[in-house]
């Protein structure tokens, strides 16, 4: 399939071809194709320099494949057939989009709930492969993951050695504890970006670990690479780039993603790390709207991926990788910001450690509920008027600003609503009606359609790793809904201080601080229930 970005929005359309123009008598196109750090401005070029060898991937990273074909054959022969993924963001999101469009089964933790993680361990332990996946070496979700892992591999007479493979960054904390360990390990390249990392280490390995066909990913970024170079509207990063930098320039701001009729499944959440956490910083940004949709206001554009709208972009799996980088780095330039960096992303990881270590082996700083009503805990300043759930959620729609935008942050289960039982002879649409009505990502479509301002939905501490960026670096016009929930059984991080759900809520927390010392309103819903819970908030947002 031919890698091609059309329109059907002719304003967009005639805005982003005067934008190729300039861009090419500017001669950034085959700039950006050689690599010049300088094109972001001299604040950004000492990042940029360390951070574009994305571009060379489809040819450099092969040199990966011979040595992840021997992961793979060890594997298969010992019958390894569950590959658990431990990671974040740039670590986790691409595997996740390659092997749900190559339909391979793929287990992602990339949460700090006991419940999933649970979940996860009860799953074939014995036929368990995990790739513990971390560009630093030191992400604190991850470390959690490999302690709780070797433990449980232990105790089940499994030399973790046997089960566990690496992919980090040369030099990282992980590798150093990956040689003392004896475990396998697959270096990335260090001068790629984690959110740009689709086709380096990171994605490859536990991809074709699970069963995808990487190789052709690689083929079909080779296939595009070329034409990134080119300075007309045949460069199709170059095009898409032109296209979402003018539109934000000119206020539409809001990209919403949509991919319904795709034969690739996923790639709007990947796209959503990608955008956010490169765009959204100096309080500008291009928010992606994911999961909900389009409203036809002013400030938003929509992107299909092979799927009409005001920018259509179609093309395989491997080109998407390589033609939304390129864009994002071209929507940067247009937008004045260094792609490369996510300045507001450590704030709430020190306000996360700051809690845990304030608070000792006491309760958490969570305060006293506004208001209680049913199994929902309200945290937050609440006019008076409000007394009950659904008026919180009025509340709370209210207070979106003209071209502002509401976004729900789960820190819960994201597979739990799955676990509910249903009826044997039920069909397929029954079958989702009852997982919707267990699901909390269910409340973004409620709430939705109860405004004509955006509405997202983040899993945390999933989300931290991708639009946390944007939240806090980008247009301070946000309003937040965040969710926790009460742990019935808890896991032990063994060797360290906190249980995992200790550590869920300390990050929750941590974001919360972060929100709220912008001045945004911020409200955290605290579920002492969790499936009643949920049920609910959702009742109560059909009443809004």
């Amino acid at each position: 399939m031919d890698m091609s970005v059309t329109f059907g929005d002719e304003a967009v359309a005639a805005e982003a071809s005067e934008a190729v123009r300039r861009l090419a008598e500017e001669g950034v196109p085959q700039a950006l194709s050689n690599g010049d750090p300088t094109l972001w401005g001299p604040e950004a070029e000492s990042e940029a320099r360390m951070r574009l060898g994305w571009l060379d991937l489809p040819t450099t990273s092969r040199e990966l494949l011979p040595e992840i074909t021997k992961l793979v054959e060890r594997a298969r022969a010992e019958n390894l057939e569950h590959v658990v993924l431990a990671g974040m963001g740039g670590s986790s999101l691409a595997p996740e989009v390659i092997c749900a469009t190559a339909d391979v089964p793929l287990t992602v933790l990339d949460t700090t709930d006991p419940g999933q993680v649970r979940r996860a361990l009860a799953d074939r332990l014995d036929r368990t492969i995990l790739v513990v996946s971390s560009k630093s070496g030191s992400t604190i979700e991850t470390d959690s993951h490999r302690r709780v892992y070797e433990k449980a591999f232990r105790d089940a007479g499994i030399d973790p050695a046997d089960r566990i493979v690496v992919v980090t960054d040369p030099g990282s904390p992980l590798e150093q504890l990956a040689i003392e360990s004896g475990y396998p390990v697959i270096l990335a390249d260090p001068n790629v970006g984690g959110r740009y990392s689709a086709l380096t280490a990171f994605g490859l390995v536990p991809s074709a670990l699970a069963g995808a066909e990487v190789i052709r990913l690689l083929d079909d970024a080779a296939e595009v690479r070329p034409r990134l170079a080119e300075g007309s509207e045949a460069n199709p990063g170059l095009t898409l780039g032109a296209a979402l930098g003018t539109a934000a320039l000119a206020g539409r701001d809001k990209l919403v993603l949509e991919d319904g009729l795709s034969p690739i499944n996923g790639l709007p959440d990947w796209i959503e790390q990608l955008v956010a956490e490169s765009t959204g910083k100096q309080g500008k940004g291009i928010l992606p709207v994911v999961g909900a949709d389009p409203t036809e206001a002013e400030d938003e554009i929509v992107a299909g991926i092979d799927t009409e709208a005001d920018v259509q972009v179609d093309g395989p799996l491997g080109a998407q990788f390589l033609v939304w980088e390129y864009a994002t780095a071209i929507a940067g330039r247009l937008l004045g910001i260094n792609p490369f960096d996510q300045p507001n992303v450590a704030e709430s990881k020190e306000n996360t450690a700051r809690i845990l270590r304030e608070s000792g082996d006491g309760p958490l700083p969570t305060g006293t509920p506004a208001l209680v009503d049913g199994p929902v805990e309200v945290y937050g300043e609440l006019p008076a008027h409000v007394k009950d759930l659904s008026g919180v959620l009025t509340h709370l729609l209210e207070q979106i600003p003209d071209r502002g935008y509401l976004a729900i942050l789960a820190f819960l289960d994201r597979e739990a609503a799955f676990d509910v039982p249903v009826p044997p002879e039920a069909s397929f649409e029954e079958i989702t009606d009852i997982w919707a009505a267990h699901d909390p990502a269910s409340l973004q479509g409620l709430l939705a359609i109860r405004t004509d301002r955006p509405v997202t939905f983040g899993w945390g501490p999933r989300y931290l790793h991708s639009t946390g960026q944007y939240h806090k670096g980008g247009p301070q016009n946000g309003v937040f809904l965040q969710l926790t929930g009460a742990v019935e059984e808890d896991l032990e991080v063994p060797g360290k201080p906190y249980t995992l759900g200790r550590l869920q809520l300390a990050q929750a927390l941590g974001d919360l601080d972060a929100q709220r010392g912008r001045g945004r309103p911020a409200l955290r819903l605290h579920l002492t229930d969790r499936k009643a819970g949920v049920r609910y908030l959702l009742d109560a947002a059909r009443e809004v």
